[in-house]
């Protein structure tokens, strides 16, 4: 332990202090698929110049620190932000819709880190059949900094990237320093290795991006897309954010079905997205009365089946399908699971015709559930 408070720059009875306020916890399960590290912790929130996420692991070459990912600011208008907030040439890329992942190597493996700093087992199961070591040899400093997307995801399930779970480079950083590549740089080396990258749409001057990102936003909205991120293309300054209405209003629909689980802020967030959207590109009262259809839709909907789900069934669950190649990671990911506190069954494997296994991940609702349970019981909303 002493190692782990050395390289984070704090005390002994400072770490047990970060231990003891759930700053600092465990971020994985001591087991032979992770034979590099031999210990690991994660920051739950910022602390001493380290982001939220950051990971602290003492492996078989060393402590090695691996570097939260900076959150990314949301726009709300397109004009005059974009304009505001970046001077030369900015890069308009895609915002996949999956989850956050770092990849890095330790010792002689790889090994995949979620946005909340876990190593995540069925994540790094993929990333080592799909990316070769050879980068990490090149470049042992560098982190590849990737969405991971498609159905078979254990955290966000998609099918408009495919049904295999599979990754797309949109930064690649010094994953001690957090320090990224230029766009450039980033595309020169997905391209000498292989790598599959984030779509950038264009790159266009600051002063006339608004423009381009409405264009790009209406057509990849009707794609089912998520939306973009806009990118000093030098990577000096902090990237922003901006979302399609059609993800907005999948947001509300995920967040309304479990709305025992999401809180507030995060549907209020999103209306109050769809109402500067709609401001700014100046719709007709026919497309803001579809805007408010497919809002109210998102809400209705996803609420009613929740219900029907906890009158007919007694629960509210998350189906999601997973696919493992090695039965032990999935025993694997099923402590992983309970150990983030996560209430799920899984199905029996499946083995398919090319010897890997599919599994379902049910991943109960609680909350919701009891929401539901006590007002369909005739008590009354406090």
């Amino acid at each position: 332990m002493k190692d782990i408070a050395s390289a984070i720059g704090v005390s002994a009875p400072a770490l047990r202090e970060l231990f003891r306020r759930d700053i600092l916890r465990k971020a994985f399960i001591s087991h032979p698929f992770f034979s590099d590290v031999l210990e690991a912790y994660k920051l739950d929130r910022k602390f001493g110049g380290f982001e939220e996420g950051t990971l602290i692991a003492k492996t078989v070459e060393g402590v090695e620190i691996v570097r939260g990912f900076p959150k990314i600011k949301r726009a709300l208008t397109l004009y005059p932000t974009i304009k505001k907030h970046f001077k030369g040439d900015v890069a308009i890329e895609e915002k996949m819709n999956g989850y956050n992942v770092r990849i890095v190597k330790f010792g002689e493996k790889l090994y995949a880190i979620t946005r909340g700093g876990f190593i995540c087992p069925y994540t790094t199961e993929k990333v080592r059949l799909i990316f070769d070591k050879s980068f990490f040899k090149d470049h042992p400093n560098l982190m590849l900094c990737c969405e991971a997307v498609g159905e078979e995801s254990p955290y966000v399930p998609s099918s408009i990237y495919g049904e295999r779970l599979d990754f797309y480079v949109f930064d690649i950083r010094d994953k001690s320093t957090n320090e990224a590549l230029s766009i450039k740089e980033k595309e020169r080396i997905c391209e000498n290795y292989g790598f599959n990258m984030a779509t950038i749409f264009d790159v266009v001057s600051s002063k006339i991006a608004h423009e381009v990102v409405r264009d790009v936003i209406e057509k990849i909205g009707k794609e089912g897309r998520e939306g973009v991120v806009i990118k000093d293309v030098e990577m000096k300054e902090p990237p922003i954010k901006y979302t399609t209405s059609q993800a907005n209003c999948s947001d509300l629909s995920y967040g309304f079905r479990y709305f025992g689980e999401y809180g507030k802020d995060f549907l209020f967030s999103r209306l109050i997205r769809e109402g500067f959207q709609s401001w700014e590109f100046c719709e007709s009262e026919e497309n803001m009365y579809e805007r408010a259809l497919r809002i109210g839709k998102a809400i209705l909907f996803s609420m009613v089946e929740s219900i029907r789900n906890v009158k007919d069934r007694g629960k509210v669950y998350e189906n999601m399908r997973l696919r493992f190649y090695d039965l032990e990671v999935f025993e694997l990911f099923k402590e992983h699971v309970r150990r983030m506190g996560v209430s799920a069954k899984f199905s029996d494997p499946i083995q398919d015709e090319d010897g890997s296994y599919v599994v379902h991940y049910y991943k109960y609702m609680k909350s919701t559930t009891d929401i539901v349970k006590h007002i369909l019981e005739g008590n009354l909303w406090s």
